[in-house]
């Protein structure tokens, strides 16, 4: 159990499943590099946030919902949260939608966070939610997410390690991947610069034994 001052944000679960260096730049070193990429993925972040409420026949959608959880110690903001009735018509089943910009990934990192949203959906609510989705702007498609007891048990990990790692306050050294030619930092980050045979410190040390 967290308390309030110790919430992260959501976001960093999902920065933390993709890329360990990545969430070290943005939660604790406070930097923030903007790309077409990550423009992109802001326009459609407050394009879908214009209107606070939506009702439709049987569904209320509600948007920019604020989250938080002190199981997780994390708190943030669902895109979307649909509120469908239920076939008696007596309660509301809830099915949070997370927007991204590109298209699905090879990991888990969209996956968690958008479970962490149904976890801090839930112990706000006292509820169950089973599912929600995961809109590509890429695909113009939805992709449903179960909530099954291993996305759940990962999520949970997940978000105590980021708290470890982010109390730790070290940012990991670069390892130049597919990905990295995607992401906003990499001219701030250098993975394929950095990365050597050999570590800094071992090489700042042969330099010095030079003098």
């Amino acid at each position: 159990m967290y308390k309030e001052d110790e919430f992260l944000q959501l976001s960093a679960l999902q920065h933390f499943v993709f890329c360990k260096r990545q969430c070290a730049l943005i939660h604790i070193e406070q930097c923030w590099i903007e790309n077409v990429f990550t423009a992109e993925g802001r326009i459609m972040h407050e394009n879908v946030h214009k209107e606070r409420v939506k009702n439709l026949k049987d569904v209320r959608i509600e948007l920019g919902m604020p989250l938080h959880s002190f199981d997780l110690g994390l708190s943030g903001k669902a895109d979307v949260v649909e509120f469908h009735k239920s076939e008696d018509g007596k309660k509301w089943m809830l099915f949070p939608v997370e927007y991204k910009r590109g298209k699905p990934k090879l990991d888990n990192s969209d996956k968690v966070q958008l479970c962490a949203q149904a976890i801090c959906l839930e112990e706000m609510m006292n509820i169950k939610i089973p599912c929600g989705a995961l809109f590509y702007g890429k695909t113009r498609r939805r992709f449903n997410v179960v909530f099954d007891d291993v996305l759940r048990k990962e999520t949970i990990e997940t978000a105590n390690q980021l708290h470890s790692f982010i109390e730790a306050e070290n940012t990991p050294a670069p390892i130049h991947t597919a990905k990295c030619e995607s992401c906003s930092f990499i001219n701030e980050c250098l993975p394929k610069t950095v990365e050597r045979k050999f570590p800094v410190k071992e090489y700042l040390l042969k330099e010095i034994s030079k003098e």
